[in-house]
C-alpha cells in the first residue's frame, strides 16, 4: 500500500496535534513535528498507533534554517522513493507585549517562528510536489492577521506576512495542481489561548463560546483532500463569527 505523507509542523499539542489525528484518521501517514516537547510529541504519536494509524516523529525547531535543511534532508536521505506531499505549516508562537515596550527578540523569535520557518520548511518540499504535479499547503494563520490585534503587534505581522505569501504562492504553482491555503482560526481552546479570559472573550464572540481544535483539524482535512482540489489561495476563517 502507497503511504502519503503529511508533515504537520508543531503537531505535538492543540491545534496541530488534533490536525495530525485527523488527517491520521483520513489514512495520511503523518510526521509529527516538534521542538522539545518529546513526551507530548510521543503521546500525540501513540494516540495515532492505538487508534489505527500510522505517524513518525521528526524533531527539529521551525525557525532556524539549517535545523529544517537537516532534519527534512535526513528524511529523503531515508525515502528515498518517498516525498511528502501534504505540509501543514501550524508550528507558531506568542510573545504579547505592546509596540512600545516590546523587546528586540521578542520580535524576531515570533517573526522567525511563525513567517521565515513558512519560507525555510516550504522551500524545502514543494520542489517534489512540483515535479510529481500533486500537492497540499496549508497555512494556519489567525484572526490577529486578519484583523490586528492589541499587544500582538508582532504576531499580527507574522500572521498577515503568512496570509499573502498564501496568496502569493498559490499562483506560483497552481498550474502543477499544488494548492495553497490558509486557514485562521479565532479563539480555539488551546495552549495558545491558556493565558486569556475565556468567559471575557466569549461575551464578543457570536456564538458565544470558543472553538474546538477538532474543528480546526476538521476543515484542514478538508482542505488536504482531493475535494478541495479547486480551492487555493484561499483564507478561511473559523472564528465562531467573530470576525467576518
Amino acid at each position: 500500500m502507497v503511504k502519503t505523507y503529511a508533515l504537520v509542523t508543531g503537531g505535538s499539542r492543540g491545534i496541530g496535534k488534533a490536525i495530525a489525528i485527523k488527517l491520521a484518521q483520513s489514512g495520511y501517514h503523518i510526521l509529527i513535528n516538534y521542538r522539545s516537547d518529546h513526551q507530548a510529541a510521543q503521546q500525540t504519536l501513540n494516540e495515532i498507533v492505538e487508534n489505527g494509524g500510522s505517524a513518525e516523529l521528526i524533531p527539529f525547531d521551525v525557525s532556524v534554517k539549517e535545523a529544517v535543511s537537516s532534519a527534512l534532508g535526513k528524511w529523503h536521505e531515508d525515502n528515498q522513493d518517498q516525498y511528502i506531499s501534504i505540509l501543514v505549516n501550524n508550528g507558531g508562537i506568542r510573545k504579547d507585549a505592546l509596540l512600545v515596550f516590546m523587546k528586540d527578540e521578542e520580535w524576531k523569535e515570533v517573526i522567525d517562528t511563525n513567517l521565515n520557518s513558512f519560507f525555510y520548511v516550504t522551500r524545502e518540499l514543494i520542489k517534489n510536489m512540483l515535479l510529481k504535479k500533486t500537492g497540499r499547503i496549508i497555512n494556519i494563520v489567525s484572526l490577529s492577521g486578519i484583523k490586528g490585534l492589541p499587544g500582538q503587534t508582532n504576531y499580527s505581522a507574522s500572521k498577515g506576512g503568512l496570509i499573502a505569501a498564501t496568496k502569493a504562492l498559490a499562483q506560483e504553482v497552481a498550474r502543477k495542481k499544488v494548492t495553497v491555503n490558509a486557514v485562521a482560526p479565532g479563539f480555539i481552546k488551546s495552549d495558545m489561548t491558556a493565558d486569556l479570559d475565556e468567559k471575557e472573550h466569549k461575551k464578543i464572540i457570536p456564538m458565544k463560546r470558543f472553538g474546538k481544535p477538532e474543528e480546526v483539524a476538521d476543515l484542514v482535512a478538508f482542505l488536504a483532500s482531493d475535494q478541495s482540489a479547486y480551492i487555493t489561495g484561499q483564507v478561511i476563517s473559523i472564528n465562531g463569527g467573530l470576525y467576518t
